[in-house]
């Protein structure tokens, strides 16, 4: 089976700034000293060998590169491995980051977009009112608020994507941002991140997944799912694949790896194969859409 991965990360600990990565943080997963290591596009071709899936394009987003340096320095960085033999194609689409508070979001968006593998940007915009550790941005209403919207709005003057990321209770707001602002194509990221697998986070994420699946410029990368469920099976994510499938359609739902952060959790190996197995009733065609067509649609492939 031909497989596009729509969200991997890349980085470089010896050359580059990942704050996260270098300096430990209380992070959400737990411990996540597995990952703090230099991942380069060897170890992830390396890693999708492993199984009888066949790789042929990728989709890189943003890894939290430094934000005291320039962000488009990741993105030169990446469109050099992809410009690279040893890529054997992949970093196929660069979704970068940028800050739609900053005065300079236009130039920021500009010199992105000078990069041939561009695609869009992911500000992660997870926030709790109830625990700081969730949150990664300081602004818990910043997709409601005037100037960030309009640095949004930029997006589409670039003929770019946005990225999103949030947790479940922020998942109407975001549907309220992709109604009121159509002419930017949205994708969510990681199934809309549940963030515990128990009853109560199920109804609230499908309560999110509905109102957002309502708004015809989004679509769905389904990953992650390990990062809430660890020691996961895959009678674990089933409901969340079949339910975001429910949600939005065949046509509007991709599948992704997240790796390496899902390495925490599992092998590359057996994240598609859950994928592979939780699809199998399905036809040919609407298998096709979610391993590869849809990816080459919506990431502009």
């Amino acid at each position: 089976m031909k497989i596009i991965d729509t969200h991997h990360h890349l980085w470089d600990l010896e050359n580059n700034r990942y704050p996260w990565l270098q300096t430990p943080i209380d992070h959400f997963a737990g411990d996540y000293s597995k990952i703090r290591r230099t991942y380069l596009i060897k170890d992830l071709i390396a890693d999708a060998s492993a199984g009888p899936y066949e790789l042929v394009k990728s989709v890189h987003v943003q890894a939290e590169w430094d934000h005291d340096s320039d962000p488009v320095g990741e993105t030169a960085w990446l469109q050099g491995v992809a410009d690279s033999p040893e890529s054997n194609g992949l970093v196929s689409a660069i979704i970068g980051n940028a800050d739609f508070f900053s005065s300079d979001v236009e130039d920021v968006l500009e010199r992105h977009a000078a990069h041939a593998n561009f695609r869009g940007i992911r500000q992660m915009l997870n926030h709790s009112q109830d625990n700081a550790g969730l949150n990664f941005i300081d602004c818990g209403d910043a997709m409601d608020d005037t100037a960030w919207r309009d640095g949004y709005r930029l997006l589409a003057k670039f003929g770019a994507s946005f990225d999103l990321q949030v947790w479940p209770w922020q998942l109407e707001m975001a549907a309220r941002l992709a109604s009121d602002i159509p002419e930017v194509p949205m994708i969510l990221n990681h199934t809309g991140m549940p963030y515990a697998n128990n009853a109560a986070s199920k109804r609230q994420w499908d309560a999110g997944m509905r109102p957002l699946a309502a708004a015809g410029n989004v679509s769905v990368k389904i990953s992650a799912l390990g990062m809430a469920t660890p020691g996961w099976t895959v009678e674990d994510i089933r409901p969340y694949v079949e339910g975001t499938i429910e949600i939005f359609g065949v046509d509007r739902c991709m599948f992704a790896s997240n790796f390496p952060v899902d390495s925490l959790t599992s092998d590359y190996t057996a994240i598609w194969a859950a994928y592979d197995e939780i699809t199998s009733g399905m036809s040919d065609g609407d298998r096709e859409k979610l391993f590869h067509d849809n990816a080459v649609r919506f990431y502009r492939l």
